[in-house]
């Protein structure tokens, strides 16, 4: 689960009795780490690693869980009515038994000198009481516990849980989600009262807070820890989790952010709350030891020098660079494109040159953007054929690849969380219809074009800006397929998306939203055969909603009829 290797040099010392073994006491200028299951402390020297892999939680597989655990709620009903009845035996069996024994025993002689007493009674203790013990010994729970097991092997995992945690936060930054907006269940400000099922418990707060710490996230384990301290003070309980263990985590991933001020303000609530804890004691003298060196050196920091300091603290850069630009156009900021070019963008009706099949019925094309040129066709597919098509994927999903530039081969990717399925013509007659509508709109040979890919989108599901073509770094990108580069990308959207999900292009600042029945079209390569670098894209994560695509990759090879004779696009 950790994104870290650690070399770890054993230096015996004394031992920590925290609940948590992952936060230090500090002696002099040396971090040590205590681990409660050891009498050893730990110096950590920390090594970063890149092998992060992001999960996520896929409405086409998670309609399934939530059946399956609808089953599971009947068979526990079930088993509490088994058991209720069987309470039920037992007390009728009491009260008869309760009321003979206060008669017997008012006059006991009397009673046992009816021979039919006596035998009734040495009857009761030889055979009904080992009967009544039979009953209570009897365990109701078979039935429940076996269809348990049996399910459990289709419950989510660890993996999975860390993946829709980590899911969430993507949400939270890339649409600038506030903790509390995420808690109280007002995402998109959808519902006026939130109904109790989409709120967020003080327990929930705080696994999602240790999620973050677990990849050394310190910026969203401050945010999910301190929201979760916030639920405490307004009075909210849990058995689980106490305020103590919350600033713990706070003063520590403060400190890590390098707010050494407010990391010494945690501790000392915490030792209000726990004056005993032997960590927070030795802290509190670390930490005002760190400050008084803190406040020299900002005393010989010019104001510039102050400023940069601050803002290297927070949320910080990752791999990609465009980070901030890609975000803003999933919110729909930044859009570049003045009335003037907008005012050049078209609906029409489209017939390919008079193709047989649209003289008649002609296509509607929608401009979506001038430069690249990316058009929409809209009610290109039926719902009906849609439906076939997720019911054909969806045994099938898989986490989705992304072509390897090294090898050339698929492999999964963090910058692309979505599960697909790859369907080819020959397997249902749809697929085929489908393949077939794509060439006769685009002009484009498809005999080469890759299986159609259908990818469905869950909890924060995205794919980072990318470019669809081998660029030339990229020599060997599509060389196991012999069909050249990809000269252009259909992109067909089957289903609506009620919050996030759209289609940005970061370069040239456009962002397309998902419509169900529609598809978007654009060429990945100039006439020349180089590749269009302004067609860099990315799939938005999706906010609220399901959101299902299908892919069509057309490649280069079987277009050079098309192109001598003109038929292709112009640049």
């Amino acid at each position: 689960m950790t994104a870290y290797r650690w070399w770890i040099v054993h230096l015996l010392l004394f031992t920590s009795t925290s609940a948590r073994s992952d936060f230090f006491t500090s002696i002099g200028e040396l971090v040590f780490f205590f681990y409660p299951s050891s009498s050893s402390a730990v110096l950590l020297v920390h090594i970063a690693s890149a092998d992060r892999v992001n999960t996520a939680c896929f409405p086409g597989q998670m309609t399934d869980l939530l059946f399956m655990e609808k089953d599971l709620v009947m068979s526990l009903k079930d088993y509490i009515r088994a058991e209720e009845d069987k309470l039920q035996q037992i007390r009728r069996w009491a009260d008869k038994l309760e009321a003979l024994s206060a008669a017997a025993t008012e006059d006991p002689e009397g009673f046992l000198g009816q021979p039919v007493n006596a035998f009734k009674l040495i009857k009761r203790l030889n055979t009904e009481w080992t009967e009544l013990e039979s009953l209570v010994l009897m365990d109701m729970s078979d039935v429940f516990v076996s269809n348990l097991t049996i399910q459990r092997q289709n419950f989510p995992s660890d993996d999975d849980q860390t993946g829709a945690a980590k899911a969430l936060m993507r949400l939270q930054d890339t649409y600038q989600l506030d903790t509390d907006t995420i808690s109280t269940g007002q995402l998109a400000g959808l519902f006026s009262v939130t109904p109790a099922h989409l709120t967020l418990t003080v327990d929930d707060c705080y696994d999602l807070g240790k999620v973050a710490y677990s990849e050394a996230d310190y910026y969203h384990t401050e945010l999910w820890m301190a929201q979760a301290l916030k639920q405490l003070d307004q009075g909210e309980t849990s058995s689980t989790v106490d305020a103590v263990a919350i600033l713990d985590y706070l003063s520590y991933s403060v400190y890590q952010q390098g707010g050494l001020r407010r990391a010494l303000d945690f501790t000392k609530q915490l030792l209000e709350l726990d004056p005993t804890h032997q960590r927070a004691n030795g802290n509190l003298k670390y930490f005002e030891y760190q400050l008084s060196k803190q406040k020299k050196v900002e005393g010989r920091e010019d104001e510039e020098q102050q400023k940069q300091r601050k803002e290297s603290q927070g949320r910080h850069d990752d791999y990609l660079p465009e980070r901030n630009k890609y975000e803003k156009l999933c919110r729909s900021e930044g859009i570049r494109m003045t009335p003037r070019r907008q005012s050049r963008l078209f609906c029409r009706y489209y017939d390919n040159g008079r193709h047989p099949r649209f003289v008649i019925g002609p296509v509607k094309q929608e401009d979506e953007w001038d430069r690249p040129h990316i058009v929409r066709y809209h009610d290109v597919v039926s719902e009906k054929e849609m439906e076939k098509v997720k019911e054909l994927a969806k045994p099938r999903l898989r986490r989705a690849t992304v072509h390897d530039p090294q090898t050339g081969k698929l492999t999964t990717a963090h910058y692309r969380v979505s599960k697909s399925a790859w369907l080819a013509a020959f397997e249902h007659p749809v697929v085929d219809t489908i393949n077939q509508r794509i060439e006769d709109i685009t002009g484009l040979d498809i005999s080469t074009a890759e299986d159609l890919q259908v990818a469905n989108y869950g909890i924060g599901g995205q794919y980072e800006p990318h470019f669809d073509f081998g660029r030339k770094d990229e020599p060997d990108a599509f060389e196991e397929l012999g069909t050249g580069n990809r000269i252009a990308t259909w992109l067909l959207y089957m289903s609506d998306v009620q919050a996030g999900g759209a289609t940005v292009f970061t370069d040239i600042g456009a962002s397309v939203k998902p419509k169900k029945g529609t598809a978007v079209f654009w060429y990945n390569l100039h006439r020349s055969g180089e590749g269009d670098y302004l067609t860099r894209h990315a799939a938005c994560p999706v906010l609220l909603g399901n959101k299902w695509v299908s892919n069509k990759w057309i490649h280069e090879r079987g277009q050079e009829f098309r192109r001598r004779c003109g038929l292709l696009e112009s640049d």
